[in-house]
């Protein structure tokens, strides 16, 4: 589906936290399940992405993820200890394994047999760059979290390196969120290896943010609970309709290789189903493209999700219209009964709007014709 000779796209922990968090997108499931590229398949359709990082946002990150990791994980290892474990012994002479493989399967293999190894040999241990699997609507995702740590009784820990600063102990809300879904996806994925142990160790929910201190080369800790973040994706996966079901719905010879003629390339996109909401914009490649059809479509979703489950099953705008206008729906309904009173509302302070107009122009002609006469007396 992506085409004969491009090479899949996998996907990540922040594509699935997105994929997560909008279940009922059905387009954006059978892109990721196929691996396509979404940004190079939004160039192609003419709505560039304004989606990712920039390079230098990146390149900052990963000097900071190596000046935490250097002199194997010492610093990194402090922070566990302090923030998530402070009752275990010191993190000394903790133990890196080597977690080098042949392609995804084979370092998903080697990270499961170090985490086994780790648990066997007790003590601190550090799993740099591991590789875990979740399924995802019948589709492996291969997940490469910045770091694990075993403690020394066993438990596991997912470590969470980002570049945003930490000030005054606490970083930015809208970020550490982001950051609290994606090690969610991480925590699963490890659930699943402790899943496969007898007995299965413990996985830690609370998970460990590191990121600068005061905008500084320092690093900060935190602990962050992802319990609620874990259970929403959990849910919302198991949710998502397999992909096979989705791409046997569509035509024969359905394809989304970015070479494609624009019109069949866009014809491809649009036989498979959008939900579009504003929160796409900062999760979605293919964002623009679905807003301006969800525009043209004239659909309430793409005002908000709120605001399309207070409208019940008014689906578009004409409707919503329609139906404030008294020209259609149930007026039993709870959302039309709403609409229409607020529509009445609403022409009622327009009404006296006008009305107040009024009088203040007949008021200022008034004035203004007294004054005229004033100014003719002798």
């Amino acid at each position: 589906m992506r085409g004969p000779d491009v090479p899949a796209r996998s996907l990540d922990a922040r594509a699935l936290a997105a994929l997560a968090a909008n279940p009922g997108c059905a387009r954006r499931a059978v892109l990721d399940g196929a691996g396509v590229d979404k940004a190079r398949l939004a160039t192609a359709l003419g709505s560039p992405s304004g989606f990712g990082q920039s390079q230098f946002a990146l390149t900052r990150g990963n000097a900071f993820e190596a000046r935490v990791k250097a002199d194997g994980g010492a610093e990194l290892l402090r922070l566990a200890h302090t923030h998530l474990d402070p009752g275990a012994e010191e993190p000394e002479g903790a133990a890196v394994p080597d977690l080098s493989a042949q392609g995804p399967e084979g370092r998903t293999a080697r990270t499961a047999l170090a985490l086994r190894e780790a648990v066997r040999a007790g003590g601190w241990t550090l799993l740099d760059h591991p590789m875990l699997v979740l399924d995802v609507a019948g589709s492996p995702a291969f997940l490469e979290p910045d770091a694990v740590v075993v403690h020394p009784d066993g438990s596991w820990s997912v470590v969470e390196i980002k570049s945003f600063p930490m000030v005054d102990g606490s970083a930015d809300p809208a970020k550490a969120g982001a950051a609290a879904r994606q090690a969610a996806v991480y925590v699963l994925a490890l659930e699943e290896v402790a899943a496969r142990l007898d007995p299965a160790p413990r996985v830690h929910h609370r998970v460990l943010l590191v990121c600068p201190k005061d905008f500084s080369n320092l690093a900060a800790g935190c602990a962050v609970d992802v319990r609620k973040q874990r259970a929403v994706t959990a849910r919302q996966l198991a949710r998502l309709t397999r992909i096979e079901e989705l791409a046997g719905a569509l035509p024969e010879g359905t394809c989304f290789a970015p070479d494609r003629p624009a019109q069949e390339l866009t014809a491809a996109v649009e036989a498979v189903p959008a939900t579009y909401a504003p929160e796409c914009l900062s999760a979605c490649e293919l964002a623009f493209h679905c807003r301006d059809r969800a525009r043209e479509a004239g659909v309430v979703t793409r005002l908000g999700r709120p605001l399309r489950a207070e409208l019940g099953g008014l689906a578009t705008v004409e409707e919503v219209l329609s139906a404030a206008r008294g020209e259609s729906g149930d007026p039993d309904d709870p959302a039309v009964a709403a609409l229409r009173r607020a529509a009445a509302l609403r022409a009622e302070a327009l009404r006296d709007a006008a009305e107040a107009r009024q009088e203040a122009a007949e008021a200022s002609a008034t004035a203004a014709a007294g004054r005229t006469a004033v100014t003719a007396c002798p």
